[in-house]
């Protein structure tokens, strides 16, 4: 085993080791259970965090890009009137100021599940405690809001998708009898959501969902992640990484049965509390057929619609690297052998894609903030599946990904980071048309930017607020940086080496 392969091995076997998923601490979920749960184990802890994580102009998220800094920042302000003490006053009072300009004029607003919703209900949390705080924009408070908390209260059942956002609800989510409560204690997936329908007081030890909560915030000694767990989702996007680039590892077979497990009728939710998706389904199939456990594709044909496929039924939007991985599930099963509903499937998804490429050459997506992450989704999946009419779409994917190098030689819409990188190296070690190798002058210098990164990767994926997902970006990296190093020709093969 070479250093890459053995990295890859115990990238595999920490999947194992922690079976809910390497998320990073998310401020928006450890604000919610600092303001609903104070008694949960770790609260000072959560507390200190939130105002570790305070930003210099009073805010709270990433240093840029103001759309994604409400959900965080009103989460942190209510947790900390909340608390209260002159420390967390303190840090409140500055980011009120900062929250104030930043509703006063609302800067665009990125795509991230249930954002007006979750912004509405903080921004009343906030003027309830401390009343015309901060101003209401009527882009984010539209009545919507008023509208699902009264079903609720009519005892009506909510899109299960909604119960991840749970909190929105108010002092009307806890207990509710529409809520499940799931077999590992989550409600709705995720711990806002979970501590929300636990609420204020503090229920016994026993409780699944008291001990969820508690599960999640050990991890890192009191902040929680956004959602929990990502088992499936996390598993199978490494999976893939790792066996793509040929690296050699041994996945244990109950790696294998938790992907095919967790296929029902319409496929793999992401977590236990979220409704099956496309998009972690196709990751599951995709995995399993790379790791020769193929499972026939037939639930995918659930999420067709019209023009492409949704996430999920009644989703708001339409995702490109969903229909970027739905084509790679129908593409593999396409190659074991003809079927017309995977073809007829294969070609809707292509068409998809290639009608929603930006002129300039790339694609973007509601699940990432970056432009590489969905460019390398479907530059991928249209060179291997989308067929001869797809070559022009590759085509400008790759002359993009290369005019947008950094003179650092490395990728990055906000600055060049590793996970960008290596997007951008495997639309050209697997997508360019004219077999990019090791010794293409864009792919030696991402390859060196890999070799002397040494900075930790920022959060660009979507949740309710930024999140990073460790293990699949490390083994992300980890694949390009295999594939940068790669004999020409290898890293267009379709097998990987898994022993």
């Amino acid at each position: 085993m070479t250093d890459r392969d053995e990295r890859a091995q115990r990238i595999v076997d920490g999947l194992l080791a922690q079976p809910w998923g390497r998320s990073s601490p998310s401020v928006y979920e450890t604000g919610r259970l600092v303001a609903l749960t104070p008694w949960l184990a770790g609260h000072d802890a959560r507390v200190r965090h939130l105002l570790a994580a305070q930003r210099p102009d009073g805010g709270w998220g990433p240093p840029d890009g103001p759309g994604y800094r409400i959900v965080p920042t009103l989460s942190a302000v209510d947790a900390l009137l909340s608390e209260g003490g002159p420390a967390a006053l303190e840090a409140a009072e500055k980011g009120l100021v900062y929250v104030r300009g930043l509703l006063s004029e609302l800067p665009p607003l990125p795509d991230m599940p249930a954002l007006e919703l979750i912004s509405a209900s903080l921004i009343r949390a906030v003027n309830a405690r401390r009343p015309d705080a901060v101003p209401v924009p009527p882009d984010l408070d539209d009545g919507t809001l008023d509208l699902v908390r009264a079903a609720a209260t009519d005892g009506r059942a909510l899109p299960v998708k909604l119960l991840h956002a749970l909190e929105i609800l108010g002092p009307d989510a806890v207990g509710l009898a529409t809520a499940p409560v799931e077999p590992t204690g989550t409600v709705g997936a995720a711990p806002a959501a979970t501590a929300a329908w636990l609420g204020p007081q503090e229920p016994p030890p026993s409780h699944p969902a008291r001990r969820f909560l508690e599960t999640a915030a050990r991890q890192y000694g009191g902040p929680v992640a956004p959602g929990v767990p990502i088992t499936v989702f996390e598993r199978g996007w490494v999976l893939i990484a790792l066996a793509r680039a040929g690296l050699d590892f041994t996945p244990h077979p109950d790696l294998l049965l938790s992907l095919s497990g967790s296929l029902g009728e319409h496929g793999a939710p992401a977590a236990a509390g979220l409704p099956p998706d496309a998009d972690t389904t196709s990751g599951a199939l995709y995995a399993l057929d790379w790791l020769g456990a193929p499972v026939a594709p037939d639930m995918l044909l659930s999420y067709e619609t019209e023009t492409h496929f949704c996430t999920w039924p009644g989703e708001q939007g339409r995702s490109v690297t969903t229909n970027a991985h739905v084509l790679e599930a129908f593409g593999r099963a396409l190659e074991r052998g003809a079927n017309s509903r995977y073809e007829a499937a294969a070609a809707k998804a292509a068409a998809f894609l290639r009608a929603t490429q930006r002129p300039e050459g790339f694609w973007d997506d509601r699940w990432h903030v970056s432009p590489y992450y969905a460019t390398m989704s479907a530059a991928l999946a249209l060179a291997a599946y989308g067929g001869p009419e797809s070559a022009e779409t590759v085509a400008g994917a790759v002359a993009w990904v290369r005019a947008t190098r950094g003179a650092d030689g490395g990728w990055g819409g906000r600055g060049a980071t590793a996970e960008e990188t290596a997007f951008a190296l495997h639309v050209l070690l697997l997508a360019d048309p004219d077999g990019a190798g090791p010794d293409d002058p864009d792919v030696r210098a991402g390859a060196a930017f890999l070799d002397r990164w040494n900075g930790t990767h920022p959060a660009l994926w979507h949740d309710k607020d930024l999140y990073l997902p460790v293990a699949i970006v490390e083994a992300t990296v980890l694949a390009a940086a295999r594939l940068a190093g790669a004999a020409p020709g290898h890293a267009r093969s379709h097998r990987a080496l898994v022993t």
